[in-house]
């Protein structure tokens, strides 16, 4: 009797990671269904219209229809636009109307490419999903967990944006590309021939075609938009200018002030209850620490109650700066620098790790130079804290 082949659901964006991700599965022995997902109507969120090449495109999902016509495998076109504009779309708007700088694809990984995936799998009969994402997974017995590590290709890793990921979520996904380099994996494709092999990246958000936001805004909200122009621009209390509107702006920015001084100035702060930015010089950029909400713990189910020695990225791009990380009773999540980080911007995410290993992450609420009583040793926390030391 011929043994079932274990069914797996490929989100195919119609790039390249995604088609070699679905190829290797093939390989590897799964049934393999590719999917794409529709998540945004194109007439409706402007920028670039009938010229998309991002991930969730029309060209994109032609591209993938192509590769698996290639492959010998179905493709499927779903349509996720309903619950990506509830949670996504709005979400982003809302994030900006409060003041704050939003990263919606961290959230869409959650509920959509997830959790909406996953319920296309059950439909299907897939016991799991698979994406070409830049990361590795493994199952800790010992500690019954799902662990996840930075990709191998320290240039693409992608795990940043994969913190919101709960368990159950972990439990049924597959990295096929979490041990290969970018260069790999083109090869990979070109060896397949694979039209898609010498395709150029995507960086911008997938409804936002034209990487302008501020556009996206007036054009998605332009009543909210045009009442919040001409709100005042403060310096060390003292009106210094006018501004378009705070939504159009975020922490650390310095170009389109519209203002004049001595000196580079920048947006330290964003009061949106009063339509004011305050700006200083770039030194006033820089703060001790941060504290977070909305927090995923992914390498352990709590942090110990000293508190952890962590690396901590506050943006994708960003490096990483030592920290102590430590719960209060709440289950906010504090994070003190060992140095003063320059830009620490609400809304993004703060993900922290221990070497490879993602421990977990949350939403940042705000800047603080000050921390709670209880937070662990402050002034020797190199001595006083002991590394996550998950690994």
């Amino acid at each position: 009797m011929r043994r079932k082949r274990t069914r797996v659901l490929v989100g195919m964006s119609g790039g390249v990671d995604s088609s070699v991700a679905a190829a290797l599965l093939l390989e590897q022995g799964y049934e393999v269904i590719g999917v794409t997902i529709k998540t945004y109507n194109y007439e409706e969120v402007g920028g670039n219209v009938g010229n998309e090449s991002s991930c969730c495109s029309l060209e994109g999902i032609n591209d993938a229809r192509r590769v698996c016509l290639l492959l010998g495998i179905p493709h499927l076109v779903v349509d996720f636009t309903e619950p990506f504009r509830q949670q996504i779309i709005e979400g982003f708007v809302e994030e900006y109307f409060r003041g704050r700088t939003p990263n919606p694809c961290v959230r869409c990984n959650r509920a959509i490419k997830w959790a909406e995936l996953l319920r296309k799998a059950d439909a299907l009969g897939a016991e799991y999903i698979a994406t070409g994402h830049y990361a590795r997974l493994f199952y800790d017995a010992d500690r019954g967990r799902y662990r996840l590590l930075r990709g191998r290709d320290t240039r693409k890793d992608q795990s940043y944006a994969l913190w919101m990921l709960p368990q159950e979520f972990l439990a049924r996904t597959l990295f096929p590309l979490g041990e290969l380099t970018k260069e790999q994996v083109r090869q990979e494709a070109q060896r397949r021939g694979l039209p898609i092999a010498q395709k150029a990246e995507s960086f911008e958000l997938c409804f936002v075609p034209d990487n302008d936001y501020r556009r996206f805004l007036r054009q998605y909200a332009p009543e909210r938009s045009e009442r919040l122009r001409g709100g005042i621009i403060l310096r060390d209390g003292r009106p210094v200018g006018r501004h378009e509107g705070y939504p159009f702006y975020t922490i650390g920015q310095r170009r389109g002030l519209g203002i004049s001084a001595p000196e580079p100035l920048y947006v330290l702060d964003i009061l949106p209850q009063d339509n004011v930015l305050v700006v200083g010089p770039e030194s006033q950029l820089y703060h001790q620490g941060l504290v977070a909400r909305e927090v995923n713990l992914v390498a352990v189910e709590a942090l110990p109650p000293e508190g952890i020695r962590c690396t901590a990225k506050i943006r994708y791009k960003d490096e990483g700066g030592m920290a102590t990380a430590w719960q209060d009773t709440e289950g906010r999540l504090w994070v003190r620098f060992d140095t003063p980080r320059r830009a620490i911007t609400p809304g993004q995410s703060v993900v922290l790790y221990d070497g490879q290993e993602l421990l977990g992450g949350g939403v940042i609420e705000a800047w603080c130079d000050e921390f709670p009583e209880a937070f662990p040793a402050v002034h020797n926390a190199q001595d006083t804290v002991p590394a996550a030391g998950y690994s």
